[in-house]
């Protein structure tokens, strides 16, 4: 991209900003967005490209909000029998406990997904913090984008399946409605169960699984979540802010809006599903081709 200096302030500019704003080439762009959806961190990207780590970020602000546009538009009127919703939580900038109640911008967040169980489409999604009105929120705009009737099964989370839960009140009787409730276990004596020795990760044991017809006639033999929760592993993969045990956390909401944004968008439009060859978006009807990169950053949404 030429770039020009003003002869009276001395100050650059160029024609034209092809990007949004961005003062980089395509490629490089494309080059960070690619690594990004497969899981590198904001500082090991400015290692590898020579980048500054501000101008990575700038890269997924402005890749996120095209992929978060995307979405929005192009997953509608979705065909879908089986749907699944769960969550995953993480946190930003501070945990929890050292987070003060007044502070919304920081703490536990949960990023709330439903999935279409034939396809694998990520549906639609919601980051915000676990409350009985953002479950509300996105299950208000799940039935925005799903043609017809269909089954959902959620987990027992009472804000869902509560009698004044988020299905029960946004969905009434348009929906099949299940839950399935796994139980887990701990089977490993207190002294081997230290936070990082070598039994800590296989002390909650499976015990059972329950599953619950809440809302018209569901299919049983359907009512799992386990698609959906394999989807989250996939989040968590490809995503670097939600591997656990790490400095890789989000500092800001905004930029893991933007993370969640772009891995949906090239789960959705671009990776290719072993399930069936296809990327998940192909496999609904959405689209007849994977997409490229190159063509979100150039989209005009």
């Amino acid at each position: 991209m030429q770039r020009y200096a003003c002869d009276r302030c001395g100050k650059s500019f160029s024609e034209s900003q092809p990007l949004d704003g961005l003062r980089i080439e395509t490629k490089q762009a494309e080059q960070v967005v690619h690594l990004l959806v497969e899981g590198m961190g904001i500082r090991a990207i400015g290692r590898l490209t020579g980048l500054h780590r501000d101008t990575v970020l700038s890269v997924l602000e402005t890749a996120g909000q095209k992929a978060a546009a995307f979405l929005d538009a192009k997953i509608r009127n979705v065909k879908a029998e089986q749907v699944q919703a769960d969550e995953l939580t993480y946190f930003v900038k501070t945990k929890e406990q050292n987070t003060p109640q007044t502070d919304l911008e920081h703490g536990m967040f949960f990023t709330f997904l439903s999935i279409d169980r034939a396809s694998k489409l990520i549906i639609n999604w919601r980051t915000a913090k676990r409350t009985r009105f953002e479950a509300g929120e996105f299950i208000r705009d799940l039935q925005t984008r799903i043609q017809g009737r269909f089954q959902l099964t959620t987990d027992g989370w009472h804000s869902y399946c509560g009698k004044t839960g988020a299905v029960r009140t946004v969905l009434g009787n348009t929906v099949d409605y299940a839950t399935e409730i796994k139980s887990f276990g701990s089977e490993t004596p207190r002294h081997l169960t230290g936070r990082y020795s070598m039994h800590c990760f296989s002390t909650n044991r499976f015990v059972k699984c329950s599953r619950q017809k809440r809302i018209g006639n569901p299919d049983m033999k359907l009512a799992t979540t386990c698609h959906c929760e394999r989807t989250n592993l996939s989040v968590r993969t490809f995503t670097r802010r939600f591997t656990r045990y790490t400095i890789g956390y989000s500092k800001k909401l905004d930029n893991l809006r933007h993370a969640v944004a772009l891995f949906i968008w090239h789960f959705n439009f671009v990776r290719v599903h072993s399930a069936h060859g296809q990327t998940p978006a192909q496999a609904v009807g959405l689209t007849e081709k994977a997409l490229t990169i190159t063509e979100l950053l150039e989209s005009a949404i």
